[in-house]
């Protein structure tokens, strides 16, 4: 096999391939073995009619077709390994010549990726404004677990206050027609962290256990339900039970019950100072690498081709499409929404630093030799295990059901390996920031 390549406009490389004779005829005749398999010629048994026959049949051309199928595979691949070629598409077919006894010859095409070049992307001095943690950042943690501890209280000597837990029972209509699913009996709502209707849960503060009466509300206009979307409604109440929300104190005892290895609120403290003082190295981190990313791009120069920014679009596209449809929301919607101008700008400019990122990603791993390990996979597959409460062997029955999943996260784990590499080689200045 001979190859010419040839490098055209647009990171576009043309390759010559010439297949010579005595191989194109052996896989000639091998196709005609195989199909001869799979035809019914009256007059012969599957797989003993003569080439002249089979050719009389279903064509040349069709034989033709079929050892090219056969062949194109690895010819693109050797072609590619030959001259060294850092393809991001398949090669497509530009024309072919085949005559039997004669060499074939074919024309095809192919995407590089675009050369990366860079000013630097390491020892780089960097300013990086500081997360810090807040001052009363401890007091809020401990608000929260104390919150969860809450004990609910029923009383009888008060009416309700918006801190309060009120049981009830509730029935809406709109025009006068009860609302499909909304009714409810004994139903505990909390009135300081209501997730109802706007304007419900205020209106039943400064009532007393065992009244009845009638609110209206509005439905918001983004509401789930189109028919309710907009709509006046009366919803008729009456509270059964008022409870109060009673706040353990913090002491040992809260501790414990917190976590049964905490012998002392001491315990407790120094438990979330650690995952505070966690949580600000992982921001700081994430600054650092938005920081460093942001230079490299500034002074990176690629030349990202239309066709790689349109296909980044669609599959951008796709993912948006499948996220809205398990949202209820169509794609349609969005664009009647927004405009379709207006989306196709954004999603071409999310597209651009997305391909950006990643051949800068890409670029840097293959500078300094970083490379994923089946170690580094192995991690990815627990942390996707855990992500999703299963275990590690349905996560690799799954990968080998759907094969870009591998792919995807071998691309994570290279991406978090340079990207730490970035962070540890370069030269970070933290300034103060008023950001929390």
């Amino acid at each position: 096999m001979n190859t010419k390549v040839e490098k055209l406009e647009n990171n576009i490389v043309k390759l010559d391939i010439e297949i010579d004779e005595e191989t194109a005829t052996k896989e000639y005749n091998k196709a005609c073995k195989r199909l001869a398999q799979r035809v019914n010629i009256p007059g012969f048994r599957k797989g003993k009619a003569p080439r002249a026959i089979l050719e009389k049949n279903i064509g040349a051309e069709t034989i033709k077709r079929d050892v090219l199928e056969y062949l194109l595979p690895s010819t693109f691949a050797k072609a590619i390994s030959e001259n060294d070629l850092n393809v991001i598409t398949e090669p497509y077919v530009e024309s072919y010549t085949f005559e039997l006894g004669k060499p074939v010859s074919i024309v095809a095409k192919v995407e590089l990726k675009p050369e990366v070049k860079f000013d630097k992307y390491k020892n780089m001095d960097l300013e990086v404004e500081e997360f810090k943690t807040a001052e009363d950042a401890m007091d809020k943690e401990l608000k929260e677990l104390a919150e969860k501890f809450t004990e609910l209280k029923t009383v009888t000597d008060r009416e309700t206050t918006d801190k309060d837990v009120v049981v009830m029972d509730f029935e809406g209509s709109v025009n006068g027609e009860k609302i499909e699913g909304g009714a409810a009996k004994n139903y505990m709502l909390d009135l300081e962290h209501s997730n109802f209707i706007p304007g419900f849960a205020e209106q039943l503060v400064n009532k007393k256990a065992g009244e009845e009466f009638t609110i209206d509300v509005t439905f918001p206009e983004n509401y789930h339900d189109e028919k309710l979307k907009g709509q006046p409604a009366q919803f008729k109440i009456k509270i059964n039970e008022i409870k109060e929300k009673v706040l353990p104190e913090l002491n040992d005892e809260l501790a414990k019950k917190v976590n049964p290895t905490f012998k002392t609120m001491d315990d407790l403290k120094a438990d979330i100072q650690k995952y505070l003082d966690n949580s600000a190295k992982i921001e700081n981190d994430k600054r650092v690498a938005n920081k460093v990313f942001e230079v490299i791009l500034e002074n990176m120069s690629v030349d990202v081709q239309p066709t790689m920014i349109e296909r980044e679009k669609e599959a951008l596209v796709s993912d948006f499409k499948h996220k809205m449809a398990q949202t209820g929301v169509s794609w349609e919607e969005v664009i009647k929404k927004d405009g379709a101008e207006k989306i196709d700008e954004e999603l071409k400019a999310e597209a651009l630093n997305r391909i950006k990122n990643s051949l800068m990603i890409s670029e840097i791993a293959k500078l300094e030799n970083i490379q994923v390990t089946a170690q580094d996979l192995e991690q990815k597959i627990s942390e996707m295990a855990m992500m999703y409460q299963t275990n590690s062997d349905t996560i690799l029955k799954e990968i080998q059901r759907n094969t870009a999943l591998i792919q995807s996260l071998s691309q994570q784990a290279l991406s978090q390996k340079v990207t730490k590499f970035l962070i540890d080689n370069n030269n970070v200045k933290y300034v103060t920031s008023d950001k929390k």
